[in-house]
């Protein structure tokens, strides 16, 4: 196996890989939020607050995925909502976990972060007021499938499940509990490791492979199998964020970092198992998503 590359961070590597797959995407979501600022209503401190963090030199990656799966399934239905959805859930927790009592960082996406260009006030608002934004996109989704032929009889159903995900995606078993055990555990053993890493990491990207299932026009009964791909594919990309770190983690007092606490040889292993059961679960699903496929492969031949 090879040793993390020095001069060429291996998420740079990633993403030079990935940007062909996800320019579309990325393309065709810009346009979508273009749209829905439209509707923001009228601009004050806190309007402008939440443009700002949703703007500027981001990926759109978990959005991305939304289309993904969706297109892969084949139904040509609109998803522009759950995609809008992803991108204020994931935008929410950035805001939240940039302020002072939290990471205390002053850039991201290439900027200053929400709290510095407007005050920790307006950051949290906007970050309470992004994820209200997430749940009437989802709303909104679900409206779209009434109104579809193939899917009208169940998009109460749909849309139900959608908002099961995302509370738990955003609440004490995701999002918010994932950052409290990042900030206030004292001693990190494996299981807890992979426990934080479930809640900060997984959970948005789990959220994006269910959105993009229902409302792609997925079987709900296979929610249990999507949510365990997601699983691993959230899992790998975390733990090459982990080695992207390892350098300079090292020079922090405490840092949750897998490869750091366990090695580079477990982490590679993890990630090769991730990438094994990630795909043995789409076939299980008789189910493909190349673009996703793709991108799992260039995570694990990274450290291979």
């Amino acid at each position: 196996m090879s040793q993390v590359p020095q001069k060429e961070s291996l998420k740079g590597v990633l993403a030079g890989k990935a940007q062909t797959i996800l320019r579309p995407y990325k393309v065709r979501f810009e346009k979508a939020l273009f749209d829905a600022f439209l509707g923001f209503g009228k601009e004050t401190p806190l309007i402008n607050a939440c443009k700002y963090a949703l703007s500027g030199d981001a990926k759109r990656f978990r959005s991305a995925i939304v289309y993904m799966i969706s297109d892969s399934l084949g139904n040509s239905l609109n998803v522009d909502p759950a995609a809008l959805a992803m991108e204020y859930f994931h935008t929410a927790s950035l805001i939240a976990d940039d302020l002072p009592c939290m990471d205390n960082d002053d850039f991201r996406r290439g900027r200053a972060t929400t709290h510095k260009v407007f005050n920790e006030s307006i950051a949290l608002l906007a970050s309470f007021g992004l994820i209200a934004k997430g749940f009437e996109e989802i709303a909104n989704n679900a409206d779209i499938l009434r109104h579809s032929k193939q899917f009208a009889h169940h998009a109460d159903r749909i849309g139900l499940l959608a908002v099961q995900a995302a509370s738990k995606t955003t609440g004490l078993s995701g999002l918010i509990g994932g950052q409290f055990l990042d900030l206030h555990s004292e001693e990190i053993d494996r299981e807890k490791n992979l426990e934080i890493i479930e809640k900060k990491t997984v959970s948005l990207f789990e959220l994006a492979f269910v959105l993009g299932w229902l409302f792609g026009g997925g079987a709900p009964e296979a929610l249990d199998e999507i949510r365990k791909c997601a699983s691993y594919f959230g899992t790998a990309f975390q733990l090459l964020d982990d080695l992207d770190d390892l350098n300079s983690d090292k020079k922090k007092e405490q840092v949750i970092n897998f490869a750091l606490s366990f090695g580079k040889e477990a982490t590679f292993r993890e990630i090769q198992r991730c990438e094994h059961e990630f795909q043995r679960g789409f076939r299980n699903l008789q189910f493909s998503c190349p673009p996703l496929s793709e991108l799992m492969e260039a995570i694990s031949q990274l450290i291979m």
